[in-house]
């Protein structure tokens, strides 16, 4: 069975770090592309914003403005899993964080995404 799951979300005070870590079960994601993405808890049914991404090696990674500098992606194609290292966080980082794959390469459209785990939240105090 193909699935992604997300972990390492909960409640991190205003500056504070968390560890978020994608895992893959049922398949090899070193064939993908990993995005992380975003969507605030304050609108649902919008669609969610891409904040990261990562090449299928490592080599390479995305980061959007909003996180650049706070947020690192990396990935252990070994134990098959991408983690995303948030730091500085601030109460707009507050969301429910997912993880995506894709092949090729990186794209800002959730829609062009294959398989999504069903998201971990994160909550920052302020």
């Amino acid at each position: 069975q193909v699935q992604l799951v997300e972990s390492g979300g909960g409640l991190a005070q205003w500056g504070g770090s968390l560890r978020l870590s994608c895992a893959a079960s049922g398949f090899n994601l070193s064939s993908y592309y990993i995005g992380w993405f975003h969507q605030h808890n304050q609108a649902p049914g919008k669609e969610r914003e891409g904040i990261s991404c990562i090449s299928t090696n490592g080599g390479s990674t995305i980061d959007t403005d909003s996180v650049k500098g706070r947020f690192t992606t990396s990935r252990n194609n070994v134990k098959n899993t991408v983690d995303l290292q948030m730091n500085s966080l601030r109460p707009e980082d507050t969301a429910l964080y997912y993880c995506a794959t894709r092949r090729y390469n990186c794209h800002r459209d959730e829609r062009t995404y294959d398989y999504w785990g069903r998201g971990t939240q994160v909550t920052v105090s302020s």
